[in-house]
C-alpha cells in the first residue's frame, strides 16, 4: 500500500439539530490521513452526536463534512462501510455474561457474513477461511493491545469481571475486525485514573501510527491530537441518549 490505510477528515460550519436543538454547530476540522483526532468538551456538548455524524450514522443538518473525499450527508453510508465504533454507550456496548472469546467470535461471524464479499468467500475452503479468521482476531487483539492470557481465564474470562481498560480494549478490537480505515470511540476518559487515560492514549497514538484514522471523545485532548472541540454555543442536553435515540433500530454500529 502506496498511502496511509486512514481517511483524511474535514468540516466547515458543521452541524446537527435534534429534538432537542443543536447537539453542536459550527464546528470546523482539517486532519491528515492517520491522524489522531480529539473530540474535546464536556459531557452533553454534543460529543457523541459529532463522533457519529462524521462516521456516517447520525445525518447533519447544516455546513460541509468529508471524510476520505466522501461528502456526509450525502455519503453517509459509504462513509459507515469504511468505519467502525467502540465504547459507545448504547451503540456498541458490551454484554457483560458473554466472556471475550464469545464476543470475539460474534463480531467475526458478523464480520464474514456481513463485511466482505460472501460469494468469493464462500469459494475458499472452510480451514482456509477460518485460518484468516483466526489471523484477523489476532491482528485486532495485537492492534487493541489485549492480550488474551493475562486476563483470568483468558478467552472463557467473563466481561463483567474486565477492568475498564479492557472492556475498552475488548471494544477496541472488535471494532478493529473490520479493518476500519476510520475508528471513532466514544468517552475514552469516562471513569479512567489518570494513568489509565494516559495508557489509553498511548493506545489510541499506536493505531494511527499504523495509517489508522482515529477519532476519539474526551473531556481534555492531548497535545499532539488533532483537536475539534465542542461546547461552543450549543445546547446542553444528554448527548449520549440522543445518540442512541437516533440509531435505535437502524443497526448502524
Amino acid at each position: 500500500m502506496d498511502g496511509p490505510l486512514g481517511l483524511a477528515v474535514t468540516a466547515r460550519d458543521f452541524g446537527l439539530r435534534g429534538p432537542r436543538g443543536w447537539a453542536f454547530r459550527g464546528v470546523s476540522a482539517d486532519a491528515e490521513p492517520g491522524s489522531l483526532i480529539a473530540v474535546e468538551g464536556p459531557s452533553g456538548s454534543g460529543r457523541t452526536c459529532l463522533l457519529l455524524a462524521l462516521t456516517g450514522r447520525m445525518r447533519p443538518t447544516e455546513g460541509l463534512a468529508a471524510v476520505g473525499g466522501l461528502e456526509l450527508p450525502r455519503r453517509m453510508a459509504a462513509v459507515r462501510r469504511v468505519s467502525a465504533l467502540a465504547h459507545v454507550t448504547g451503540v456498541t456496548d458490551l454484554d457483560p455474561a458473554l466472556t471475550v472469546g464469545e464476543h470475539l467470535r460474534e463480531q467475526a461471524l458478523l464480520q464474514r457474513r456481513f463485511g466482505g464479499s460472501l460469494p468469493r468467500g464462500l469459494l475458499r475452503p472452510r480451514s482456509e477461511r477460518r485460518r484468516e479468521e483466526r489471523r484477523r482476531v489476532d491482528t485486532a487483539l495485537t492492534g487493541a493491545g489485549l492480550d488474551l492470557a493475562v486476563l483470568p481465564k483468558g478467552a472463557r474470562t467473563a466481561v463483567r469481571d474486565l477492568e475498564r481498560v479492557e472492556a475498552l480494549r475488548l471494544s477496541l478490537a472488535l471494532a478493529l475486525l473490520g479493518r476500519p480505515r476510520l475508528l471513532g470511540v466514544d468517552d475514552i476518559d469516562l471513569k479512567l485514573s489518570s494513568a489509565e487515560r494516559a495508557e489509553v492514549w498511548d493506545l489510541l497514538r499506536s493505531l494511527a501510527g499504523t495509517g489508522t484514522t482515529v477519532v476519539a471523545v474526551c473531556s481534555e485532548a492531548p497535545r499532539d491530537a488533532v483537536v475539534i472541540a465542542t461546547g461552543t454555543g450549543n445546547d446542553r442536553h444528554d448527548d449520549a441518549k440522543e445518540a442512541a435515540d437516533a440509531l435505535a433500530g437502524t443497526g448502524r454500529s
